[in-house]
């Protein structure tokens, strides 16, 4: 067999936060602890406090449950065989030999099944239901109380009176992980802790990460001599055993060292979560070695359950309420903005909003050079100069805050009186806009327990052995800023950036759109005073010839007229009509739907044979995506261009139209290519105009306003049209449609 040494080497600080305390290779000497394999249920590790067991039974090791100290633990078989992994059971009360019932725990942690037997402690209460009255008092009286500081004072007086242990505190971390003092109870025998602060290397990372795993820790003795776990040579393994949800794990030398030097003789912590987070603990300290029974810690462990959920509900109400708060002035800020153009003088209006958003003393807007200054802050050019140096720092979002600006900058020490913390939205991405947020410099006095930064010389270990309040005053920094205020800034940005900012993109957009249809609507008073007059003309010309010769029976010349004039009324209604759908095309409502693109291609295709009537066109049409589009308007994009292409491969030896795809990074591209007359690409900005044509009407009929529908449609779907050709070579017309979210797989 082998052991696992406990190390005797010298101590150090720094090892501190690397110190093996899950696997420490020994237990705390009240119990016993046996490592099983969970699947034969043989012993394959153990670590025994009393001695003469070994004496009576023999060494458990290599030994199933059943045969161990004499048969105590047979009864435990069903349920070790059953336990799941990374669960804790509690299997009673077994007597082992001469002494008292152990409780006995089970942990299935991995590859290990871990039973761990704890000694019972003279005149314990026998079962947790001797201890619901004071668990019902408590819960009673938490119900009466208003503050978290109220209930973490309860708490800590309810846990001393079930412990007996001689000073109770309770512990609340930081963002930083410093923790504070900000309840106890005590008899006297140990000094007062309350309201002092201990740095983050009092409790490493790794140590709270245990404290999140292990509600309650209990170290009975800090002169304790640990027990060697030792392995059976069978089950010889790479490293020592994971005993971290084990109650008598053994403790880091490091802490004891530090508990010795805080003069505590025993220590019991239980640990207060917030939404999984560590919140805080409850610390119980006694001068002299104490050992607290299995029941009484289980009751503490359900207060510490308890309080944390009501931490939570407080913190959580109270978070609620200052939220509601802050959406009502933003609700006032948004109301003074409603209907002006100008934000910046709007938010100026309402100064006392604006500062109260965020609870600051100042607020200064920077927008496009101008610069207006709101309350306590810095002057002009040091905002400017600010608001420079923020443009090119790296945050989160679009959001940028600390509480210690001077520190981060040395410039902003000339102003830190008023300015040590800033608060930052940035509210465009082309210009350096931003609206800023305040605090002035807060100095403060913070007690520590002891000297953070204080090294110890001359020492065998580096835990500080002076816990003496220590003072230090803090400058250069202002009240911290929290998440509510973080999130009513971000919220205010998102108002000015949705609700004014994006008037300007509006009516940008709108003016953009009138340029282009007072271009249409120019193109169709031409069309009315200039194509229209000539089938017109015609119409009268030929009634005249007709009605001059009416008393006589028609002849073949007045047969000729009169199919003149059906030709010309013919083509003036068609381009009444083309005029007509063209108009309409601007002002339907678009209602777009996913629908399948090959399935529209053929449909169309299918629809225009007639056109093609008696000719063989070859044909090439792929499997095309889905798009999110107005059918309506699509199929008459798709009628346009396969018209256009059919029309236009009349004169080809070998007609062929190729309809294709391509995907882009942010549109799907389509085309139909043609191998017909082409066209000169001098010309082809005037493709896609209104009632432009690159043709003769004898060569191919039309009255140019099929494309320019095209390019409508497009550009109201948020597409691009655009076209390329060769006289005598054929012709490719291209269209986009943008992807939508969610559409671009």
């Amino acid at each position: 067999m082998s052991s696992w040494n406990v190390s005797d080497r010298a101590l150090d600080v720094s090892s501190c936060a690397q110190e093996p305390i899950r696997t420490p290779g020994a237990i705390q000497p009240y119990g016993l602890i046996l490592v099983l394999d969970p699947q034969t249920l043989i012993v394959k590790e153990r670590a025994i406090a009393q001695a003469d067991l070994l004496g009576t039974f023999g060494d458990p090791l290599g030994h199933p449950i059943d045969d161990v100290f004499g048969g105590a633990l047979a009864r435990c078989r069903p349920a070790l065989e059953t336990i799941k992994p990374g669960t804790t059971q509690f299997l009673g009360a077994h007597a082992i030999g001469p002494h008292d019932g152990h409780h006995t725990l089970a942990h299935r942690l991995g590859d290990d099944l871990i039973v761990e037997l704890e000694a019972p402690v003279p005149g314990e209460p026998g079962s947790l239901e001797d201890l619901y009255p004071a668990i019902r008092r408590f819960m009673e009286a938490i119900e009466r109380v208003e503050t978290t500081r109220e209930l973490c004072e309860l708490a800590s007086v309810q846990i001393r009176e079930l412990t007996g242990f001689d000073r109770t505190l309770v512990y609340q971390f930081d963002k930083d992980w410093n923790g504070a003092v900000v309840a106890e109870d005590g008899n006297g025998v140990l000094p007062s802790y309350l309201d002092l602060r201990f740095p983050e290397s009092d409790i490493p990372a790794q140590a709270r990460a245990l404290y999140r795993q292990n509600r309650v820790r209990l170290i009975a003795d800090s002169n304790y001599q640990p027990v060697p776990l030792v392995r059976s040579a069978g089950h010889a393994g790479p490293g020592p055993t994971d005993l971290s949800p084990a109650m008598l794990r053994s403790v880091s030398p490091v802490h004891l060292q530090y508990m010795r030097n805080m003069a505590t003789g025993a220590s019991m912590s239980v640990s207060l979560l917030r939404e999984g987070e560590l919140w805080g603990l409850i610390s119980c300290h006694n001068a002299q070695p104490k050992r607290v029974p299995y029941h009484v810690r289980t009751a503490c462990e359900f207060i510490g359950q308890i309080l944390s959920l009501q931490i939570s509900l407080k913190e959580r109400a109270a978070v609620v309420e200052a939220r509601i708060a802050r959406r009502a002035i933003q609700v006032r800020l948004l109301g003074r903005m409603a209907g002006d153009t100008d934000f910046m003088a709007a938010l100026g209006r309402d100064q006392h909003n604006l500062l109260a958003l965020t609870q600051s003393a100042g607020a200064a807007i920077v927008h496009r050079g101008e610069c207006l200054l709101h309350g306590e802050c810095p002057n002009r050019s040091q905002v400017l100069e600010l608001v420079q140096w923020l443009s090119v720092q790296q945050h989160e979002g679009d959001l940028y805050c600390t509480d210690r600006l001077p520190q981060l900058w040395k410039p902003a020490e000339a102003f830190a009186d008023v300015a040590s913390g800033v608060l930052a939205i940035s509210i465009s991405q082309i210009h350096d806009s931003f609206v800023l947020w305040f605090r002035p410099e807060v100095v403060r006095t913070v007690r520590w327990g002891g000297d953070p930064r204080k090294e110890e010389t001359g020492l065998p270990l580096s835990p500080r052995t002076s816990f003496e309040g220590w003072k230090e005053t803090v400058q250069r920094q202002s009240l911290p800023w929290d998440d509510v205020d973080r999130d009513a800034a971000l919220e205010l940005r998102t108002a000015i950036v949705d609700i004014v900012l994006r008037k300007a993109e509006e009516m940008a957009a709108l003016n953009e759109q009138l340029l282009r249809s007072n271009k249409e609507l120019e193109a169709f008073s031409y069309s009315v005073s200039h194509d229209l007059r000539a089938p017109f003309r015609h119409i009268v010309g030929y009634s005249e010839l007709l009605w001059a010769s009416a008393a006589e029976r028609l002849n073949d010349s007045e047969k000729r007229f009169l199919d003149t004039i059906v030709e010309s009324a013919q083509s003036a209604g068609t381009l009444v009509d083309d005029l007509l759908s063209f108009s309409q095309m601007g002002r339907s409502t678009m209602g777009q739907i996913s629908m399948d693109m090959t399935a529209l291609v053929e449909d169309v295709r299918h629809k225009l044979d007639m056109e093609y009537a008696g000719r063989s066109i070859r044909w090439q049409i792929p499997h095309l995506p889905r798009v999110q589009a107005d059918p309506g308007m699509l199929r008459l994009v798709w009628q346009n261009l396969l018209s256009n292409a059919i029309k236009f491969t009349r004169d080809s030896a070998q007609p062929t139209i190729e309809v294709g795809h391509e995907r882009g990074d942010t549109e799907d591209v389509f085309y139909v290519k043609d191998n017909g007359c082409g066209f000169d690409m001098r010309y082809v900005d005037k493709l896609f105009g209104v009632f432009q044509r690159l043709h003769h009407a004898d060569e191919y009929e039309g009255t140019g306003i099929g494309l320019a529908n095209v390019h409508r449609i497009i550009t109201r779907h948020g597409g691009r049209t655009w076209a390329d050709g060769r006289v005598g070579e054929g012709a490719t017309f291209f269209f986009t449609i943008p992807f939508v979210t969610g559409d671009n797989l």
